[in-house]
């Protein structure tokens, strides 16, 4: 059977293996120069590594059994790390019990009702109840004003600016589920985990598989137009060849945006409440320094002053082995992804950030540095607004060779590559009989067929 696959991220590249394996002859379409999508390499100049951070949690059990399948190793390599807060002027380490009891910006009661909300928002499983409600309303109830605006509400502004007021409270509550689980409860401490050779290597073993089992990988190619052809089959028209190309199956792995912009009305239907689907971008400086920055994987920022979400230690999780003896650190920004700050300049872009981290590093110096690359992303993860479920467009397939695949409808998860995988093989549950050969489809396709496996 032949199978087109539209979108070279880790979603379709994962989802292209699975199906060539399956004696599928599978082709890939993708648009940038670089596999990946948001987890693609960047050259750093002295080595190679992920244009955006990266980790495994302990509970990533989805992508853990992946890496395993594609030959990667067993498990990542876990580390123990550490979290601080920047507040006050000051840095201070929030990695155990006991560091937190001390944490001189919080009164004990303080403390108290902040444990307690990390808890409560931890165990809870009905998401829906809390998408209801505005993140400051919740955390204001949950966790007190004192908290909140010495706090959350700072966290807030790092992470979302002015957006945040018009987010539910699933956002933290997503947040918090997840990051709860990196912390092993039994020995007190957190560990995360990273992949030998970085994304990169995941990208080179999943083209290595495809091409091994009779696939074909396509880069800097624009996927046009996706439309129905003669015997049930679906046609590709992109900007390499003259001729649409014919497949037995098409699965389209790209944003929703994108798929109504090259889908024949033939093909899908979107449904919504008119409203568009909003998306945080982000600006990550990536800083190359001959010394460590701080001891911190996370350094939380509580100060209007530092134009970053936080500061983002990688080399406190990847050994110095794996950057050529130099440490990286990241130090992200969250905006709307219409946002012009987007499109500032880099030398702009550059400044503002050295100036917040003189403020909160003091000591740098500019011979301690080694290199600074900014990167940026438009869209990364939607902006979940109040009862945004609502307002999600439902895709529906109306062909029984064409499938959507994607990501935009992580109503009640965060972003990441172990949801990612969990949906591939969600996907090959439902409808990987339906990829078998001698499996081609010659009735009208069902409901359940015609939804996509929904989810950017």
């Amino acid at each position: 059977m032949k199978v087109g696959v539209i979108g070279g991220g880790l979603m379709g590249l994962a989802l292209a293996r699975r199906l060539a394996e399956n004696g599928n002859r599978v082709s890939v379409f993708e648009r940038g120069s670089q596999l990946g999508g948001l987890a693609t390499h960047y050259d750093f100049g002295e080595f190679v590594w992920d244009r955006f951070y990266h980790v495994v949690l302990p509970s990533d059990l989805d992508l853990i059994r992946f890496l395993h399948d594609i030959g990667m190793s067993s498990e990542p390599r876990w580390e123990t790390t550490r979290t601080g807060f920047f507040v006050d002027q000051q840095l201070y380490s929030v990695s155990n019990n006991f560091e937190f009891l001390k944490f001189p910006p919080l009164s004990l009661w303080s403390k108290f009702r902040l444990a307690l909300t990390i808890l409560y928002c931890s165990r809870i499983d009905d998401w829906r109840r809390l998408e209801h409600i505005s993140v400051e309303d919740w955390l204001v109830k949950v966790g007190g004003r004192a908290t909140y605006e010495k706090l959350w509400r700072p966290l807030l502004l790092a992470k979302l600016g002015e957006n945040y007021r018009r987010v539910s409270a699933v956002f933290i509550w997503t947040y918090i589920k997840r990051m709860f689980s990196a912390r092993d409860a039994s020995a007190q401490k957190e560990q995360l985990g990273y992949i030998s050779g970085g994304y990169k290597a995941v990208f080179e073993r999943l083209s290595q598989s495809i091409d091994a089992a009779g696939g074909t990988i396509h880069t800097e190619v624009a996927v046009q137009r996706v439309a129905s052809g003669p015997d049930g089959q679906i046609l590709i028209t992109h900007d390499q060849c003259e001729e649409p190309e014919a497949f037995d199956k098409v699965v389209f792995t790209g944003p929703v945006g994108v798929l109504s912009q090259v889908a024949s009305e033939s093909l899908i239907s979107v449904d919504g409440d008119g409203r568009d689907v909003e998306y945080l971008g982000v600006i990550c400086m990536a800083l190359v320094t001959r010394k460590p920055l701080q001891p911190f994987y996370v350094l939380n920022i509580a100060d209007s002053r530092v134009p970053f979400t936080g500061v983002i230690g990688m080399s406190n999780v990847v050994p110095e082995s794996e950057t050529s003896g130099l440490h990286l650190t990241y130090l992200p920004k969250y905006v709307h992804y219409e946002d012009p700050l987007l499109h500032a300049p880099d030398d702009e872009l550059r400044e503002s950030f050295l100036n917040g981290l003189g403020i909160m590093f003091p000591d740098l110096e500019e011979a301690d540095i080694e290199s600074v690359h900014i990167n940026r992303a438009t869209r990364v993860q939607p902006l979940q607004v109040i009862e945004y479920s609502r307002l999600i467009p439902s895709v529906r397939t109306s062909h029984e060779n064409f499938y959507v695949l994607n990501t935009s409808q992580f109503v009640n998860n965060t972003l990441n590559n172990n949801e990612v995988i969990k949906l591939v093989e969600g996907f090959m549950r439902e409808h990987g009989a339906a990829f078998k050969p001698g499996s081609e489809a010659t009735t009208e396709p069902t409901a359940d067929q015609r939804m996509s496996a929904v989810g950017t």
